[in-house]
């Protein structure tokens, strides 16, 4: 009886730690590196037309400066704050001077809400309205340093100092490649404004947004200086080259480029022996183009043989293209070099007639150098692929319990005979 008891507790003790050593799978450690303060620069039009009364019978400069005052309250302590103007200080006719018009109110840096607030109340609706060198001088405000970077532009209406386009604008500082993403508000916009304002935004993959409310602007003001807080991957800028030979060699990371259009751009990756290159690139079209399109990335050795492709196409109905491919390595048995992985990134898009070709569309390019699968890792045995240990671990669980379940029933049946 004694022994029966015994075999039982142990069986039990087994069942329990194989449960355990099931359910709670081994804890990874993270490295927590500490992030750079995100800056965040509000850029708002003061130019004249500001004082048009139709946003819920108040101007909209009424309603600009309400959305301030609610965001500067609610900015997160960690971001970097600064507050530019456009339009607010000259109002004479001489247009060359008004396009010069734009100030900084207050500078990119640690938050004091008191000072932000009186600054803003100061404004006035004034002048011009001069996007495209408030964009440049917004993003000399911010540059410098890592982190998060954006320009949140607040306007009623398109850009008054052609032939600078802000949209060309924002796409020269999108080639730049510092990360620096602009989001855009249009305030009751007519079809022209929103379409210069959705080509800014698209132009750096920010966002556009039409407000006509005065709690819409605020809300959304407040989404998007909260956005900038978020932890996110800072691409690094890379130049493709023409050639593999000439190509830079990258590494495990998130990259930014330029694709030029009819050109390709090449990339060298080094993989080692028993690892796996896993790599994905994506194309946005920031401008108009031909209805068909399409993306292809190769592996290439540096011979030029392919090693593996993958191809994308779409028909106009979507901004971005994007397509990957996974090259697992091998190992080896000797002391063998790593492998020079040529990639090659071409774009079939083609821009639409009398629309600008540089800089070349966006590129992001993702490179992951990992550890290759060993053995069968990874390969569907019979459909099941990793799914084999669970059923081989249900399996055991099962075949114990019944043995369990079976001298538990004898040994009840031995106690009720004895009894």
């Amino acid at each position: 009886m004694i022994r029966r008891q015994r075999l039982v507790a142990g069986v039990c003790g087994l069942l329990a730690a194989l449960t355990a050593g099931i359910a709670v799978p081994t804890g990874a450690v993270a490295d927590e590196t500490e992030q750079a303060a995100p800056k965040v620069e509000l850029v708002l039009d003061v130019s004249g037309s500001m004082r048009t009364r139709d946003i819920d019978g108040g101007t909209r400069m009424a309603a600009a400066k309400q959305a301030f005052n609610e965001v500067l309250d609610a900015t997160p302590q960690e971001v970097r704050l600064g507050i530019r103007t456009l339009g607010a200080n000259y109002r004479g006719n001489d247009r060359k001077e008004g396009c010069k018009d734009t100030a900084r109110l207050y500078p990119v840096g640690p938050l004091n809400r008191t000072d932000a607030k009186t600054a803003v109340a100061t404004l006035a609706p004034t002048g011009w309205t001069p996007i495209g060198p408030a964009l440049l001088k917004a993003a000399d405000d911010l540059n410098g340093g890592a982190g998060t970077r954006r320009i949140v532009l607040i306007s009623d209406g398109e850009d008054t100092c052609q032939p600078l386009d802000p949209c060309e604008v924002a796409r020269e500082i999108a080639a730049k490649g510092i990360g620096l993403t602009i989001d855009t508000l249009g305030l009751v916009p007519d079809a022209k404004t929103r379409d210069q304002l959705s080509c800014i935004a698209d132009a750096t993959g920010g966002t556009y947004t039409s407000v006509q409310h005065k709690e819409e602007l605020s809300d959304r003001v407040g989404q998007l200086v909260d956005r900038a807080a978020d932890p996110v991957v800072t691409p690094v800028a890379a130049e493709g080259a023409d050639r593999c030979e000439q190509a830079p060699s990258l590494k495990s990371g998130l990259y930014t480029d330029r694709a030029e259009f009819g050109r390709q751009r090449w990339y060298k990756v080094a993989v080692e022996p028993g690892q796996e290159l896993r790599a994905s690139v994506s194309v946005a079209d920031d401008r108009a183009v031909a209805p068909h399109y399409g993306l292809l990335l190769r592996a290439v050795t540096v011979h030029g043989r392919e090693i593996v492709r993958g191809e994308a196409a779409g028909t106009g109905r979507t901004d971005v293209l994007s397509t990957g491919l996974r090259y697992p390595r091998p190992e080896s048995d000797d002391d063998a070099p790593a492998e020079t992985v040529c990639l090659q990134v071409t774009h079939s898009f083609a821009a639409a007639a009398g629309v600008k070709t540089t800089p070349g569309l966006p590129l992001e390019l993702t490179v992951d150098v990992v550890d290759g699968p060993s053995g069968h890792h990874d390969v569907a045995a019979f459909g099941l692929g990793r799914g084999w240990w669970l059923l081989g671990a249900l399996v055991l669980i099962g075949f114990l319990a019944g043995l369990l379940w079976g001298w538990l029933s004898r040994w009840r049946v031995a106690v009720w005979r004895t009894n």
